[in-house]
């Protein structure tokens, strides 16, 4: 499950590097927040608390009812590094598995 969240949150992030309505945004910002939300749960159940603060600094960042507003440029910097930071997790995830 956590794999499908990971994928699918890389997938938003990197579809809001588009020219989208900005109702994706706010419906990204809501997912990812309950997205990272899951991901730091689970992280805390394992035992890996760096995971969780992680996973936890991200919701806070995304969540959409107090936003962070940074200029469009740098929400796409942002985008694409967790994006891909959630892609290698996910790839270093499975082969372990």
């Amino acid at each position: 499950m956590n794999n499908k969240i990971k994928i699918g949150l890389a997938l938003l992030l990197f579809l809001c590097l588009l020219d989208m309505p900005y109702g994706f945004y706010q419906f990204v910002r809501f997912i990812a927040l309950i997205g990272f939300s899951i991901l730091a749960y689970s992280a805390r159940k394992d035992g890996h608390e760096t995971q969780m603060i992680v996973y936890g600094g991200l919701a806070l960042l995304f969540q959409p009812f107090f936003k962070v507003t940074l200029g469009r440029e740098l929400w796409n910097i942002i985008d694409v590094i967790i994006g891909l930071g959630l892609i290698i997790n996910y790839l270093k995830s499975s082969s372990k598995s």
